[in-house]
């Protein structure tokens, strides 16, 4: 099996990245027809479809093409023929990615990257202020618990003291 795994870039302009596009899986299904020394004509006959639409695959002249649900049938029978990896080529057909700009990516990447580093510095002074507010809260509940303690038993009379008082 054969897999498309090169991105090709826009030669008109540089700094965008081509949407994956019939034209790119025409030219796929071209190289490999071409590979196996088959004509246009021979794989239109074999799939029995229009020589025409295959050469318009190839192309990727959509403009000379049906519905997209039939060429994507068509592009699916075509790979089968071929042997080539028909489910990746079916995802690269699926796939419909906008035009991006490397420097929006760019951008993209060191606002997040800028946001992680600023999280990482915040994350050591968050944890001892929350360690320094428990300890102090903890602190007074103890003290606050001891109070209640230490007044509790200094009311208590000793029972001897108790039973005299009732006899």
């Amino acid at each position: 099996m054969i897999a498309l795994k090169e991105i090709k870039s826009n030669p008109e302009n540089n700094n965008k990245i081509e949407k994956p596009s019939l034209k790119r899986i025409g030219n796929f299904i071209k190289e490999a027809r071409l590979s196996r020394e088959q004509s246009v004509e021979e794989l239109a006959s074999d799939l029995k479809i229009g020589s025409h639409q295959l050469k318009a695959i190839e192309e990727g002249n959509e403009e000379e093409l049906p519905e997209k649900v039939f060429v994507k049938a068509m592009v699916r029978r075509i790979s089968q023929k071929l042997k080539l990896d028909t489910e990746f080529i079916m995802n690269e057909f699926n796939t419909e990615r906008k035009e991006v700009k490397i420097e929006e990516i760019v951008e993209e990447v060191s606002k997040k990257s800028h946001k992680s580093r600023r999280s990482k510095n915040l994350n050591p002074a968050r944890s001892l202020i929350f360690i320094l507010i428990s300890g102090l809260l903890g602190l007074i509940a103890s003290s606050l618990i001891f109070n209640l303690f230490s007044d509790s038993s200094q009311n208590q009379t000793p029972k001897q003291e108790l039973l005299k008082k009732t006899k």
